[in-house]
């Protein structure tokens, strides 16, 4: 009884795991335009959904560049549904974002 009400619970647990998880895309370096998903400022994070249907989960660094019209912006100016354009850089399966332009 015991081994099968701790079976049950390690099943819900990675289920909940998988159920809750980003699916999101890792893609070669270079620059990629579309629209952001979601802004998670307490981790300085965006999810960027592509023009190519990719999601990219991207984690701002003390190098990555923001801008809008040439001018660097705070990331508190970030909202979902603003169209960008990101510049990464793929380490292993990582993206790390080198420069994101506020296109509208």
């Amino acid at each position: 009884m015991k081994t099968k009400f701790i079976n049950s619970l390690l099943f819900s647990a990675i289920f909940l795991f998988f159920a809750c998880g980003e699916s999101t895309d890792v893609v070669e370096s270079g620059t990629y335009q579309g629209t952001i998903q979601e802004v998670e400022p307490s981790k300085t994070e965006i999810y960027v959904e592509t023009d190519e249907d990719q999601t990219l989960e991207l984690y701002f660094n003390d190098n990555t560049s923001l801008t809008r019209d040439g001018n660097n912006v705070e990331f508190s100016i970030l909202k979902e549904g603003m169209k960008v354009e990101v510049e990464v850089e793929k380490e292993g399966k990582r993206l790390n974002p080198l420069a994101v332009r506020i296109l509208e």
